[in-house]
């Protein structure tokens, strides 16, 4: 057999063991039958995205100017349970087009909770807390406008709230 007949043989066998081998780890870490068209669809996009073939697959988000701002922040308060929420902290970006009537957007913000002091956990000890600081992460539904977007209060679903520890 010539030496190339080899090398093709080679990889063929290869790429046998490793699908094999994909299906086999696939079905021991779900615990269900693979699906082969999903597998191999997944392996095609992530080398396309490893020699940049198509459109890329990380897109950069926009940021956007939120109008009605105050209206935000007091459903954030409202719906994290915080005391009070920086404005200057408060933003919104969204990976879809603009142009669109509603998008869907992810809102960042920086909340507190007051100082609580006094009251006593036993007897003889008084138990006094510092500010805690959050970091308050949600997304809503937008309309796009001139001025920026108007975020639509009741669509806002916290999606998560981190204790910040600054001190």
């Amino acid at each position: 057999m010539s030496r190339a007949v080899k090398i093709i043989l080679f990889l063929i066998f290869f790429a046998l063991f490793f699908e094999a081998g994909l299906f086999a780890s696939y079905t021991i870490v779900t615990q269900q039958p693979p699906n082969p068209g999903d597998l191999i669809e997944m392996q095609i996009n992530g080398i396309s995205s490893l020699f940049n073939l198509g459109t890329p697959k990380i897109a950069t988000p926009n940021n956007l100017k939120i109008i009605n701002k105050n209206e935000v922040v007091e459903a954030l308060k409202a719906k994290s349970g915080v005391d009070g929420i920086n404005l200057e902290t408060l933003t919104a970006q969204t990976y879809q087009d603009t142009d669109d009537g509603n998008i869907t957007v992810n809102i960042t913000a920086m909340g507190y909770k007051d100082d609580k002091s006094g009251g006593t956990s036993n007897k003889s000890t008084i138990v006094i807390k510092s500010n805690e600081t959050y970091s308050i992460t949600a997304t809503a539904v937008a309309v796009t406008k001139m001025e920026g977007v108007q975020i639509k209060v009741g669509t806002i679903v916290i999606t998560s709230t981190r204790i910040l520890y600054n001190r």
